[in-house]
């Protein structure tokens, strides 16, 4: 009994902490910046990829990272070898080689990841609040690290960032805010 009721409440502590970001479709984002602007987080993954699967376990279950992307983003996953059909600005894109049977494996690249010029992942892409398409950020990223792009796009920031010597500058004056395992 004792170790039923230990299990309860180590159950319950972790949903407590545990955070879900409101996943939307790309569709679903861009209606919704029609009514309420806002940028889009777009999650570049496959289902093969290692660094994506501790990307959404570790980064995107942080408290932190999804209360601020909950807030201040519309969130989308985009399986980038996925079979799913998009419309986006006017195109419908899809996989036309997607082979069902290397559903867990490689596959073929969907459209939509070529015409962004996803080349690895994860990617990380942003949108403007017109869903115009933002400088991708590549690779697995901790809440903190997280934490700087999410804030940079969201201030604008990166629009007087022409160098590589003025994004250093606001990375060595960027105060951390998240914590790695909130």
């Amino acid at each position: 009994m004792k170790k039923l009721l230990l299990a309860f409440i180590i159950l319950f502590t972790v949903n407590l902490t545990a955070q879900e970001i409101n996943w939307v479709t790309l569709e679903e984002a861009v209606e919704l910046q029609k009514k309420e602007p806002r940028k889009i987080i777009m999650d570049v993954y496959t289902k093969w990829c290692g660094p994506c699967k501790a990307l959404d376990k570790n980064t995107f279950h942080n408290k932190d990272v999804a209360d601020y992307i909950n807030a201040h983003y519309y969130a989308v996953k985009f399986d980038a070898e996925g079979n799913d059909e998009i419309v986006f600005k006017g195109k419908t894109y899809n996989n036309p080689n997607y082979d069902p049977a290397k559903a867990n494996r490689r596959n073929s690249s969907h459209q939509l990841s070529r015409a962004f010029a996803v080349r690895s992942y994860p990617t990380l892409l942003f949108f403007d609040e017109e869903a115009n398409l933002l400088p991708p950020i590549i690779g697995y990223k901790t809440p903190q690290q997280l934490e700087l792009y999410l804030k940079m796009f969201k201030t604008n920031k990166h629009i007087d960032m022409k160098t590589q010597k003025d994004f250093n500058a606001y990375y060595k004056a960027f105060k951390y805010e998240f914590k790695d395992n909130a």
